[in-house]
């Protein structure tokens, strides 16, 4: 049977899996039987993908990466090399939890950096940016730039990928990107898209 996604000979794709049109697997990836992976996206290498775990469209996993049952990519995230996710928040080697795992949500468009540990049951917002080596323990609003141990928001992006600085105007902040010119508006923690950027 004929296949629209790319598998690396060194991968195993367990029966059941479910893999998106013009997806690319590289090598010694691991993909379980109840995993769904959507369209156009790149796996690289070493990565294990549990059972249940769902991926969007366009989701880049750079290398060393495990995605554990709990974990939700929506679509256009980006994976950085080696970054960590966890899906128990006590583990004991000789204590089964494996029904108290955690959800943990990554929406539309975040990027998470190199080395970067998200803590499991927490929600990542849409288009936010973890910093490289970011330990994140609690939920990240949408466009926040977040980094630190653990990780504090210390700034806004825009959807590009762009640094954004906010000026206040009459009652909210806003901001243009200086690269693709979107605008912003800031209320308290809440950004959300003018112009141009999707909601």
């Amino acid at each position: 049977m004929s296949v629209d996604y790319f598998v690396h000979e060194s991968s195993y794709i367990d029966e059941g899996a479910r893999i998106g049109k013009g997806t690319k697997i590289w090598h010694f990836c691991h993909i379980m039987s109840t995993a769904v992976i959507g369209e156009r996206c790149n796996i690289g290498q070493n990565v294990l993908i549990s059972n249940d775990v769902t991926l969007g469209n366009n989701v880049k996993v750079q290398n060393n990466v495990s995605l554990y049952t709990g974990v939700i990519i929506e679509d256009d995230v980006f994976l950085g090399p080696s970054m960590v996710f966890t899906n128990v928040i006590n583990p004991r080697s000789h204590v089964s939890r494996k029904d108290e795992y955690k959800t943990t949500l990554v929406k539309r468009g975040a990027s998470i950096g190199a080395n970067a540990t998200i803590v499991c049951g927490v929600t990542l917002g849409r288009y936010c940016f973890v910093g490289a080596g970011s330990v994140v323990t609690r939920d990240v609003p949408n466009y926040a730039l977040v980094y630190g141990n653990p990780g504090r928001v210390q700034g806004w992006m825009c959807q590009c990928g762009v640094r954004l600085e906010f000026k206040r105007t009459e009652g909210f902040e806003t901001a243009a990107c200086p690269q693709c010119g979107d605008r912003y508006k800031k209320e308290g923690q809440v950004v959300t898209p003018l112009t141009g950027a999707n909601q």
